[in-house]
């Protein structure tokens, strides 16, 4: 498999902040999502590209071993236990000589060899088996965890706040789940077992997933609150009337009270936007009210309203 350049990827160096890697992948994983390039295989990887950099360089300790090992990092673990045997060895034999430091001379980030963690395995108990007394037929190979995987998943507001079940792609493997009302923006849960497959018997690793909602031209969610606006005509604002107000479910007429001002708000309770995992109960729906004022008045029109200025006062 040909070395991924993690930075590369993201259009960043090694300097790059966990701001600077965050923003990057956040901007490119929603230029390359799947669902808004359709039966296009080669965003479709570079999006699998863009998740497996930013789940290696958002980890401390991954990146730590990426930036020391480059394309063996995966192994980084491998070699250092296998520095650690080789110095024990040493310190156990009475006589001093424990023989020539395998790993001198030996450039690690240009090993040519096959990188698959079992094979590479091997690598290391040919270089060390007889030294050590181990060798491929004295013990068992290790077993390792499958990587962990992470995605975005893209919603609308709506989208959001419907139970659905919904299917997506992560490393060529398509994933069906049930997302539940009421998710927020940003929020991320994890997937058990849906990373890459364990090696020699391990686990697999986990998928996590993080939701971003787009904003909507209707509603302003906050927390589990919406908040719009409604426009009404000058004598409603006076005199009362009813309007109409959309809700995530529909329009309903509501009731303007005379004298409403301009600014204040009506709750709608209940009408806001379901609560996560609490089938049933929902926040509320702030409108706040817009009274527009008339243009374009005739002689008739301003004289009537100069009447009514004039009896106010």
């Amino acid at each position: 498999m040909a070395f991924l350049d993690y930075y590369n990827v993201l259009g960043l160096d090694k300097s790059a902040s966990q701001d600077d890697i965050k923003k990057a992948y956040r901007k490119l994983a929603r230029k390359f999502h799947p669902d808004l390039n359709p039966n296009d295989e080669s965003a479709k990887k570079k999006f699998q590209e863009i998740n497996e950099a930013n789940e290696v360089l958002t980890d401390p300790e991954k990146r730590k071993k990426y930036d020391q090992y480059g394309e063996n990092w995966k192994h980084g673990e491998e070699y250092e236990k296998a520095q650690q045997d080789y110095a024990r060895s040493r310190g156990s034999r009475s006589s001093g000589s424990a023989g020539q430091n395998p790993f001198e001379g030996f450039d690690f980030n240009n090993y040519n060899g096959n990188y698959d963690t079992g094979e590479y395995s091997d690598f290391f108990e040919d270089l060390f088996g007889s030294r050590f007394g181990g060798g491929r037929s004295s013990g068992k190979r290790g077993s390792y965890r499958g990587q962990d995987y992470e995605t975005q998943v893209e919603l609308t507001l709506l989208q959001a706040s419907q139970t659905h079940k919904q299917t997506f792609t992560v490393n060529g493997k398509n994933i069906r789940i049930t997302i539940p009302a009421g998710v927020e923006d940003g929020q991320k849960i994890r997937l058990k077992g849906q990373g890459a497959d364990g090696v020699n018997g391990g686990p697999n690793g986990d998928l996590y997933i993080t939701f971003s909602i787009k904003p909507d031209h209707r509603f302003n969610r906050r927390g589990n609150d919406l908040y719009t606006h409604i426009d009404i005509d000058l004598p409603t604002a006076l005199l009362g009337g009813e309007t109409i107000v959309d809700t995530l479910t529909g329009k309903i007429n509501v009731k303007i009270k005379p004298e409403t001002q301009n600014g204040s708000k009506i709750r709608l309770k209940g009408k806001g936007f379901p609560i996560y995992k609490k089938d049933g109960d929902f926040g509320d729906l702030y409108a706040e009210i817009q009274v527009k004022l008339p243009t374009n008045l005739t002689a008739d029109q301003k004289n009537i309203v100069e009447q009514l200025a004039d009896s106010l006062k």
